[in-house]
């Protein structure tokens, strides 16, 4: 063989060397989907975050009172209290929600209303309502993701958190995580044993939830 032909013969990779190369663009792959759906998720519970904190925030403008310790004749919603009708809660503060987005979280595959009015029910609302919530006692659990469970069957859309009965995320939304806002109006972002601790330090031994 002349000198030529010697330098016009390509190289031919290895086996070893070609699953090298496939085994490290697959690596390369997944790093960058793994990256991608994380950043995706934290974008969309962060946005869940700030749902929450307007969600508090309309119901302390709304009034002195959460409108669950109020009277419909007063423009309340008590009487909604144990129906399973968790909307009416956010229904009788939309002026003070102003967007029909806040209501439902983006991670949910519940879809907003078009209206606070004429196209609003449970199947648009994300967030349960601590119907027993009081300004006076800051860490009662005024609202948070609605995958929320503790062993026993919800009466009417009402489940009953309490210290002796663990509570736990589902995988729904968040993956076993959720967001909780509580009657300050501040939100927390907790894990399964972080929501439990929240139950245990609101300061009574109940906390009803109405689930929509």
């Amino acid at each position: 063989m002349n000198k030529r032909s010697a330098n016009n013969q390509i190289k031919a990779f290895t086996l070893i060397e070609l699953l090298v190369i496939i085994l490290t663009i697959a690596m390369l792959v997944v790093l960058i989907f793994s990256g991608t759906a994380r950043a995706k998720r934290e974008s969309l519970r962060n946005q869940c975050i700030n749902n929450l904190k307007q969600v508090g925030l309309a119901f302390r403008l709304w009034g002195n009172l959460c409108p669950m310790a109020v009277s419909t004749n007063n423009g309340g919603t008590l009487e909604f209290v144990g129906t399973g009708e968790t909307f009416r809660h956010f229904q009788v503060v939309s002026n003070e929600l102003m967007s029909l987005n806040v209501v439902t979280c983006p991670a949910d595959v519940r879809r907003p209303p078009k209206s606070f009015v004429s196209d609003f029910s449970n199947a648009n609302v994300s967030y349960f309502v601590g119907v027993d919530a009081d300004e006076n006692q800051p860490e009662m659990l005024l609202s948070g993701d609605r995958n929320v469970i503790n062993g026993t069957a919800p009466t009417n859309g009402m489940l009953t958190l309490t210290t002796n009965n663990p509570a736990r995320w589902t995988k729904a939304m968040h993956k076993r995580e959720g967001n909780v806002g509580l009657a300050d109006g501040h939100v927390q972002r907790v894990d399964i044993p972080g929501l439990q601790k929240l139950i245990e330090h609101t300061g009574v031994a109940t906390n009803r939830i109405s689930l929509p």
